[in-house]
């Protein structure tokens, strides 16, 4: 499953972000691709192990959540 998270006003560090979603999946996911301009950011998540796709989902946004980014990101999913 490709996640492309998308944020609007992130107010941290991109990196942050991205840490703590390696963090949370480890070997089950990675971030393939980052990217910045015209005022947004993204951050492009690949996760292998998928069987349950809402659930990885939800741990996608437990990690926005916990940050208090969830506001400023869309997230994009894709096979």
């Amino acid at each position: 499953m490709f996640v492309e998270i998308v944020f609007s006003g992130l107010p941290i560090d991109r990196d942050e972000v991205e840490e703590e979603l390696e963090a949370e999946f480890g070997s089950d996911g990675e971030i393939t691709g980052a990217g910045t301009g015209m005022g947004r950011c993204h951050l492009d998540l690949e996760i292998e192990r998928c069987p349950d796709p809402d659930a990885a989902l939800d741990r996608v946004r437990r990690v926005l959540a916990g940050l208090g980014v969830q506001e400023c990101a869309t997230l994009n999913v894709s096979d």
